[in-house]
């Protein structure tokens, strides 16, 4: 039975002075005033008004009880301008779970101005390189790369990544420049120190898919770390281009065996729990991430390709 409508009808009634009057005035029929109300009377086990021929006037008990309806009509209007203005209110904390080094490189750059414009907004960034369903433990987004798990998440393609050989200048003037993936046999190399796709190096030779078993000489399970291995001269690794293109157009690294289809690609996806009723946190880092994407692309020059 809906309540409110039983407290609405007696307040119309009240202050139009009839049912007829109120039903008038609200696109009703008087018999559906008059059966909410009877309905409200009913349920309270009391008289509410004093019913004339003419006229309609409020018992002892029915005018105590018009304070207490309208109080409780005048909370549910504050109640739903509030919820209207919750759209536009950017606050709490938004939680965000992804790699490390996308959070260093893509992240962290833009951050700052981000938080500016929304000083209600505070972000929480949760860092792994595996993809993590936590959205039922509070996760907000998730932003990860390569083949997620099916499940009821929204995954957003917001780009795609290019998955790098490559080594300092220093590096290869000291031990040369591979010109073929069976050289990296002879090489220092460097790998993650978990089980990945990324520790897989392929190469496409005369049309056949060539995989070069190469044995990596130290591992680790932060990206930045073979990025450091790289930097410092000490071998070769396979970062993603959103990680090292700045250090490639820069001069810092140089890129491998690219006429060999070294470079492998994987999608990006930010992920959501649910497409509906999607809250203002998310809408705004998402949108603010798209925008500086399209802006500053981490893909390599066309020359260097």
């Amino acid at each position: 039975m809906d309540h409110y409508s039983q407290l609405l009808a007696f307040i119309w009634a009240t202050e139009q002075g009839s049912f007829s009057a109120a039903a008038r005035a609200h696109d009703l029929s008087p018999s559906a005033i008059s059966k909410l109300i009877s309905r409200l009377e009913d349920r309270l086990q009391v008289r509410l008004f004093q019913r004339g021929a003419r006229s309609l006037s409020l018992t002892e008990e029915g005018a105590a009880y018009l304070r207490s309806a309208r109080a409780v009509v005048e909370a549910m209007a504050e109640a739903d301008s509030l919820a209207e203005a919750l759209p536009a209110r950017v606050g709490g904390t938004l939680r965000i779970h992804t790699m490390a080094t996308f959070a260093k490189h893509q992240i962290l750059p833009w951050l700052d101005d981000f938080l500016d414009r929304y000083p209600g907004l505070d972000v929480e960034l949760q860092l792994g390189a595996q993809y993590l369903d936590q959205f039922d433990q509070g996760l907000d987004l998730a932003i990860h790369s390569g083949v997620l798990p099916n499940s009821s998440r929204i995954a957003r393609r917001i780009g795609e990544s290019e998955w790098l050989l490559c080594a300092s200048p220093d590096y290869l003037a000291r031990r040369g420049t591979p010109g073929h993936p069976q050289e990296l046999l002879e090489h220092r190399c460097f790998n993650f120190g978990f089980d990945s796709p990324w520790n897989t190096w392929a190469f496409r030779v005369e049309g056949e898919m060539l995989s070069v078993p190469v044995v990596a000489r130290a591992s680790f399970t932060q990206g930045d770390l073979l990025r450091d291995m790289a930097l410092s001269g000490a071998g070769i690794v396979k970062l993603a281009d959103f990680h090292i293109g700045a250090d490639i157009r820069a001069g810092r690294l140089v890129p491998l065996l690219r006429g060999f289809g070294s470079g492998a690609t994987e999608p990006i996806y930010l992920v959501y729990a649910n497409r509906k009723h999607l809250s203002p946190r998310i809408k705004v880092f998402r949108d603010f991430l798209e925008a500086r994407m399209r802006r500053s692309p981490w893909g390599l020059p066309a020359e260097m390709t």
